[in-house]
This record gives structure tokens, sequence and C-alpha cells, in this order.
């Protein structure tokens, strides 16, 4: 049996199953960290076998890949759109509202977790995201100075790279304490654009 698009039905029920398994692998992380997500939890999680799980994903490290896979894009997508529509001063209230949301979705900090996993291919593959969140970060850091009309004085990868790692320490800092990170990000961008003229 075929649907509208010519794709057979068991096809798009695959690719289904598919994405149900990584929303339930990205919420068993989110609560019980990687070590704790286990084939198992993540197959009573998703509401399907271990066998079907093991036929979609043949070992963890496979599904872990798809994981990060997934949240990297999900992430340069949001990113991509933190500027669109906003105006001079309201660049910086564009990019807060991002992180704010990211901060908020707990994906980042899901990807953060998955960037510890010691299985190799996992960790190419984190490295391979983190690769494109500082390409995607130089892009954002190049596109909110000109809507700020700034020339920087440093790198623009330079400030970029200081902007994924005070989003990450965020992600962490919320783990551990209830500061405000609205704060945080505003001394951090001063002192970013006290870099440029």
């Amino acid at each position: 049996m075929t649907v509208s698009g010519g794709e057979p039905a068991s096809t798009r029920e695959g690719a289904s199953t598919r994405q149900r398994i990584v929303e339930a692998t990205i919420g068993c992380v989110a609560r019980d960290g990687a070590a704790g997500s286990s084939m198992g939890a993540i197959a009573a999680a998703t509401g399907v076998s271990k066998a079907l799980l093991h036929y979609h994903y043949s070992d963890r490290g496979r599904l872990l890949v798809e994981v990060v896979t997934q949240l990297g894009e999900r992430l340069a997508v949001r990113e991509r759109s933190a500027l669109e529509g906003v105006t001079g001063r309201k660049a910086i209230d564009g990019l807060w509202w991002w992180l704010d949301g990211e901060l908020a979705r707990g994906e980042l900090r899901v990807l953060l977790e998955l960037s510890l996993v010691r299985d190799p291919v996992v960790h190419a593959a984190a490295m391979a995201v983190a690769a494109s969140r500082h390409a995607s970060a130089a892009g954002t850091t190049a596109a909110l100075l000109a809507l700020l009309e700034l020339e920087p004085r440093v790198p623009v990868a330079l400030i970029a790279d200081a902007s994924v790692a005070l989003a990450d320490g965020l992600v962490l800092g919320r783990m551990v304490t209830a500061a405000d990170p609205r704060v945080s990000f505003d001394v951090f961008w001063l002192a970013m654009l006290g870099l440029a003229d």
C-alpha cells in the first residue's frame, strides 16, 4: 500500500517510529542523564519493544548519534532565525529570546550531556555538532554586529566562541543555581560590544 506521495505506508510508519524513539531518548537523557538512558529505558519510554528499538537502531551508539545530529540541526535552525525581523537595538533582545528559549527547552543540556559519552562514534558526532555550533555562532555574531552597525576590533570567530561558551555555561549554571541568566547574558554582550567600534 502506498500513501498519496507514492511513499509506502510502512516507510512512513518506520520514520514515525524512529522519530518517536529519538524524542523518547531526548526525554530519557534529560531526565536520567546519558548513563541512565539504557536501551531498555528508551524502549519503555517510547512504548516499543527492545526488539523493535534494535530493529531501528542496532545499538545505543547509533541511536545517540542520531539524537546528537538532530539536536544540532534543530539548534542551528532556531539560532539562524533568532535575528529574523529584528532591527537595531532589538537585536540583542532577539538573541536573548532565542537563548532563553533554548534554556527552557532543555535540548542544549541534552546535547552537552551526550558530548560526554565515551563511545567514539557518539563523540565524533558531538564534535561535528560543536564545530557547527561555532560556525553558526560566527554567523549570528556577524549578523548581530551588522544590525548594530558595529565593526569588531577582534575576530568575530573569537566573540562567537565566547558566546557558545556563555550559552553552555548558562545551561550548566541553570542546573546548579537559580541565578538569573539574563544578567549574565547582558553583562557578557555589554563586554563583547565594548570590543567593537
